[in-house]
């Protein structure tokens, strides 16, 4: 079943429920009763204990996966036919053999798209990525950030509508994380393209988001969904507002519970495999 995408709505789960079954034959429930909406042009952050199904989330809404029950709607490229999303996982994944041209054009190849065509397109990017001059360099030259860079290029050069960041930043230092986090907001005002945005960080959910939804313990579901009552653009100094500070009290103590919960589910199924 398909959900029903309003206008100008771009992503809709109903209902979902996922489950993966073990070597052992065992069944493990990883979603329960999902639904969450994403608005054409938003940012919206999911945030949930480490291990709780985020990723399987990604998954069902990039059509890598299909929903034991309920429903995945998601905006579609019609002259490809195809939903129309592109997915930044959580390392930059570039290939060494070849240069940054040729890795943030590597999408569009595979789609069909002439390696001349590509190249143009991506040589337009480049000074917008902050990456000129960088061209023909390959990714061990460069620095964690600029990698980065890249790889948000090489998404951002399909076109698509959806973007799926799956914690890019994770793997950063605190003060290119900060960096990174601006030029995503840069880059989002720019192209205006609908983030779906993965972290375990509360403060960049909060400081990059419009809307934030908490995911539970496994078999996860939303357990709360909170807007983010800061303007555009944002500033590092609201990092110490009242209305941030206030926000980040209420996330931390909704994940901390649900980390609690998810411990606690993980002891237990370690004693079943005991006995």
């Amino acid at each position: 079943m398909t959900a029903v995408l309003p206008d100008g709505v771009d992503v809709v789960l109903e209902g979902v429920w996922k489950s993966f079954t073990r070597r052992d034959g065992r069944e493990i429930r990883v979603l329960r009763d999902v639904g969450l909406a994403a608005a054409r042009g938003e940012f919206v952050s999911v945030i949930g204990p480490s291990g709780c199904g985020k990723s399987t989330l990604f998954g069902l809404v990039a059509g890598l996966l299909a929903p034991d029950a309920g429903s995945v709607a998601v905006v579609r490229d019609e002259s490809h036919g195809r939903p129309d999303i592109a997915y930044m996982p959580q390392r930059d994944l570039l290939l060494p053999w070849r240069s940054v041209r040729r890795n943030v054009t590597l999408p569009l190849e595979i789609r069909g798209m002439g390696v001349k065509e590509a190249e143009r397109r991506a040589d337009e990017l480049f000074p917008v990525f902050g990456l000129d001059g960088f061209e023909d360099a390959h990714p061990f030259t460069m620095s964690g950030g600029m990698r980065q860079r890249a790889a948000l290029m090489r998404t951002v050069i399909q076109d698509a509508g959806v973007l799926l960041l799956d914690e890019p930043f994770g793997a950063l230092d605190s003060l290119t994380r900060s960096e990174m986090q601006d030029f995503l907001l840069e880059i989002w005002d720019r192209f205006r393209r609908t983030v779906i945005f993965i972290t375990h960080d509360i403060r960049e959910a909060i400081y990059l988001s419009d809307r934030i939804h908490v995911m539970t313990a496994r078999p996860a579901t939303i357990r709360d969904t909170f807007e983010v009552p800061l303007p555009r653009p944002r500033r590092l100094e609201m990092i110490t507002s009242s209305a941030f500070v206030a926000l980040e009290g209420e996330l931390l103590r909704a994940l901390r519970e649900e980390t609690v919960h998810m411990h606690e589910q993980e002891a237990s199924e370690g004693q079943e495999d005991v006995l």
